[in-house]
């Protein structure tokens, strides 16, 4: 059985305060509340900083042109290894 449970937030930003109610299964409620006092915090604080990692990430989909033009000029053989030539750059550089 599932039970769902209403979490009410206070969200405190240095503009206002805002109540937000979220529908969430117990469980869920529970073990978010465990994690926020584990790291000695609010859960309120817990999912305020979340959103806000959600809200602030740059779209990486968004590509600039110089990368544009710049993407597919090397063609590299299928069973080049990039791990072993970027080992074998090291040992050339610092052997020096």
């Amino acid at each position: 059985m599932i039970r769902i449970k209403y979490l009410y937030l206070y969200v405190q930003s240095s503009k206002m305060d805002t109540k937000l109610t979220l529908k969430l299964n117990q469980d869920v409620i529970d073990q978010a509340k465990s994690f926020a006092k584990g790291k000695n915090t609010s859960l309120s604080k817990l999912i305020e900083n979340y959103l806000s990692l959600l809200v602030e990430q740059k779209d990486i989909s968004d590509v600039t042109p110089l990368v544009k033009s710049l993407s597919g000029i090397v063609s590299l053989p299928e069973n080049f290894d990039q791990r072993s030539a970027y080992q074998k750059h090291l040992v050339d550089k610092y052997q020096r």
